[in-house]
């Protein structure tokens, strides 16, 4: 049955949103200046994720964890495991700049990461930051920028493992062992998961949309995942000496999907880190670091071998970090990036570098706080590229505050947009992005609260001419509203959310003033919990608005809400038990035309560790 989304999601609309439960203030985050700030302090739009909050929520994926999310439209192609596209503010999906303990990660021929094929149970922490931040990172962070953090060890010696089972002949299970003491730190964690799945496409094979098929069959899934990370201080204190670190993180898929020219695709997602951080007398910090990622796709009709594709992505940047005076720092830097692709599609071009050379300076003084920063990219192929971006905020008073912020950005057309046999372009240019925002924030007690206007024009966007080929003919203007709230409410915690959205092509021709696809005008989530003394009670509905499937805006796709609940027992010291049922009233629902979402699911998982 369908849900009225009207009705389904009012509640959800006048709570005015947030999401997951909310960073504490205390948090330190790192992704949104790229150096170590309070959750209060950083300006940009923000949300942080922990590893207990990623347990507590019992979500399967990564995509399932953001979903409703301020700020954030998510699209899926039939199911876990199937590819999911992330759009930030409105932006393109491969507009979202994805890190890995710091590693550049992703696919030079598509553009964007497989983030559905991402085991949550690797991951210690997420900060996702919205807005322009080419300035600091380059290429790709037109939209926001998401960061993943292997879980790190330290400390007492510490095992755990968790198996879970469910709907769709789901089996899942973990093992970890974490440890180091005081100076040393170690963590090796491995995880795998089977799903039977379920049809992922009610496709047609005449009509020019979905999956161009008609393969009324189950789509399984699959990954096995193991993840490395150790590091050692030099020195006794914490805050003087010099650290180091390395990480590995390797991800094994297979997934099968609809499709006319490949239905099946064996998936391997690879990072390779080391990292020096040493603290300098004046109180400031140099990093070094570099790493390796590999994004590896070998594609099937079944049995019979399609093609392969394989990009490898090698980076290394140093930073310096000096405080100035009292609450001011300067950073500086240099980034190098170099691409690779190979497989069997031959590309004219097969590899290319970018060299960026950034700085930036954050002061608080009084009431008021600035972020500036600058960067220069000389990329192999599009020349030099100056991006900027400036952040002002005004603490009124200590409970509430006012931001403005402007950035700009640039993304690098990809080897498929640019070289793909008899489709690519070799003459495309860059896309480039210009973004405001004014925001207002708080906190009182246990409430915290973010509502921010944001503005972005993208220019050259790249789209398709009347041959079917990419072309730097688009042009659009995204105008939205995001809200947040977390509260605690008669032991309740309320986390709400909520994303108003007009993303607007305006790009001259039969389609300017239509909606751009797949972004629905309104997104947002509800999410409480409670805990009572062994046990823990939640429940969470999200949804989105309708949106166009096409950018002639002719194919709708209706919004949906899901409501998901769940629960949770203490089992003793260390082990727990989990009960979720999702899609509780089994709506029946889309977020591409055609492709198919899961029903009513039920899942048992059982937890040890601490």
């Amino acid at each position: 049955m369908r849900v009225p989304v009207a009705g389904s999601l009012s509640l959800l609309f006048l709570s005015a949103g947030a999401s997951l439960p909310a960073a504490e203030l205390e948090d330190v985050v790192v992704t949104a200046t790229r150096t170590g700030q309070t959750a209060e302090e950083v300006l940009a739009a923000t949300t942080v994720l922990t590893r207990s909050q990623i347990e507590a929520s019992q979500a399967r994926s990564i995509e399932d964890l953001l979903l409703g999310v301020e700020g954030l439209s998510i699209t899926n192609s039939g199911g876990t495991g199937k590819l999911s596209s992330f759009f930030v503010r409105g932006t393109d999906s491969d507009h979202l700049l994805v890190l890995i303990d710091g590693i550049k990660v992703g696919s030079a021929t598509v553009g964007t990461v497989a983030l559905q094929s991402l085991p949550l149970e690797q991951i210690e922490r997420i900060e996702f930051v919205r807005g322009p931040r080419s300035s600091l990172y380059g290429s790709e962070a037109v939209g926001g920028v998401l960061q993943l953090f292997t879980r790190r060890g330290g400390g007492a010696f510490t095992p755990g493992f968790s198996v879970s089972g469910g709907s769709y002949g789901t089996v899942q299970g973990s093992v970890s062992l974490q440890g180091g003491g005081d100076r040393n730190w170690f963590s090796l964690q491995g995880s795998a998961q089977s799903i039977d799945g379920f049809d992922a496409c009610s496709g047609s094979s005449t009509e020019f949309a979905g999956c161009f098929t008609e393969e009324p069959d189950g789509d399984a899934s699959a990954y096995a995942s193991v993840a490395v990370r150790g590091g050692h201080r030099f020195g006794s204190d914490a805050s003087t000496g010099t650290e180091i670190e390395g990480s590995f993180w390797r991800a094994e898929s297979e997934v099968e999907y609809d499709g006319s020219f490949a239905n099946r695709s064996e998936i391997t997602q690879q990072v390779a880190g080391v990292s020096l951080v040493h603290s300098l007398r004046s109180g400031g910090k140099f990093t070094a670091r570099a790493g390796r990622a590999w994004d590896i796709s070998d594609d099937f009709v079944d049995t019979t071998f399609a093609g392969d594709f394989e990009t490898q992505r090698d980076t290394a940047s140093v930073q310096v970090d000096l405080p100035l005076a009292s609450a001011q720092v300067i950073t500086f830097g240099l980034d190098y990036q170099n691409d690779e692709v190979s497989g069997s599609t031959d590309y004219e071009v097969s590899s290319r570098n970018d060299v960026g050379l950034f700085g930036q300076y954050v002061v608080t003084t009084g009431a008021w706080r600035v972020e500036g920063s600058l960067r220069g990219d000389d990329n192999e192929q599009f020349g030099e590229h100056l991006t900027g971006g400036l952040g002002v905020g005004y603490q009124i008073s200590p409970g509430w505050g006012l931001v403005a912020q402007y950035g700009t950005g640039f993304r690098a057309p990809t080897f498929n947009e640019l070289y793909y046999p008899f489709f690519g372009n070799s003459a495309l240019e860059p896309e480039e992005s210009q973004s405001a925002e004014l925001a207002a924030r708080g906190h009182t007690g246990s409430m915290r609260w973010r509502v921010s206007l944001f503005d972005n024009e993208i220019d050259d966007l790249i789209g398709f001419d009347a041959n079917f080929a990419p072309a730097n003919i688009d042009e659009a203007r995204i105008l939205g509203v995001e809200a947040g709230v977390t509260m605690v409410v008669h032991g309740w915690t309320i986390d709400a959310g909520l994303t108003l959205l007009d993303a607007e092509n305006r790009s001259a021709g039969p389609n300017e003033g239509n909606q751009l696809p797949r972004r629905p005008e309104t997104t947002g989530r509800l999410d409480v919990e409670r805990r009572f003394e062994k046990f823990t009670l939640g429940a969470r509905v999200a949804g989105s608005g309708s949106s166009y499937d096409d950018a002639a805006n002719q194919r709708r796709v209706p919004g949906y809400a899901v409501l998901d609940l769940r629960a949770e027992y203490q089992l003793g010291s260390a082990w727990r038990l989990q009960a979720r049922v999702a899609n509780l009233f089994d709506s029946e629902y889309e977020t591409i035309a055609f492709y198919n979402q899961p029903g009513r699911a039920t899942y048992l998982t059982l937890r040890y560790g601490k």
